[in-house]
């Protein structure tokens, strides 16, 4: 009885005393609070990459839309090597660029070209009609140059947030040329 009486005592002085309670306090805290930093930090990094992305998709895409001569393969390795130094190097950039015409009495795409580079495939005919829900509507023989992009993002610690293919499309219309011409032979 004697010992759960000085056990009781020596619980309620543990109960009373406050010292020591900040350094178990921060023992307890700041692994949430730097894990939360790490979180916040690759997070901001994610959205920064798809950003950064964005921009470099579109600005691919204006390029081409103010063109008014033919362009030729040294033309989009250009635009590969412009998008990856937009984007990232180390992430693996890929562009593919495409040309399509609605076709009112088709009620579908014709493709005019597709390129690609850094690795994407172009787009045939066929893939490109089974994205016409993601496509803008168009008026009969209109054209429109559909840039796409993806690059690899890797965060930089392991939060919950995965590695990722950021993908991007943009649509843009031909400004001062009816359309954006393929030169098969850019030496003749």
């Amino acid at each position: 009885m004697r010992i759960m009486c000085k056990i009781k005592a020596l619980l309620r002085r543990f109960a009373k005393e406050s010292d020591g309670t900040v350094a178990l306090e921060a023992v307890i805290v700041v692994p949430f609070l730097f894990w939360a930093f790490l979180a916040s930090y690759v997070y901001f990094d994610a959205f920064r990459q798809t950003s950064v992305n964005i921009k470099a998709n579109f600005t691919v895409g204006d390029l081409l839309s103010r063109e008014t001569a033919a362009v030729d393969d040294g033309y989009i390795d250009s635009m590969q090597s412009l998008f990856t130094f937009l984007a990232k190097g180390n992430s693996s950039p890929r562009i593919r660029i495409t040309v399509a015409m609605w076709d009112e009495e088709e009620a579908a795409y014709s493709l005019d070209w597709s390129e690609a580079r850094g690795g994407a495939v172009a787009l045939t005919e066929t893939e490109l009609n089974t994205m016409t829900d993601r496509l803008p509507s168009l008026i009969d023989n209109e054209r429109i140059i559909v840039v796409e992009s993806w690059s690899h993002f890797t965060p930089l610690f392991e939060v919950g947030l995965n590695e990722s293919d950021i993908y991007q499309m943009s649509f843009t219309s031909p400004r001062f040329a009816p359309q954006l011409a393929w030169n098969r032979y850019p030496d003749s």
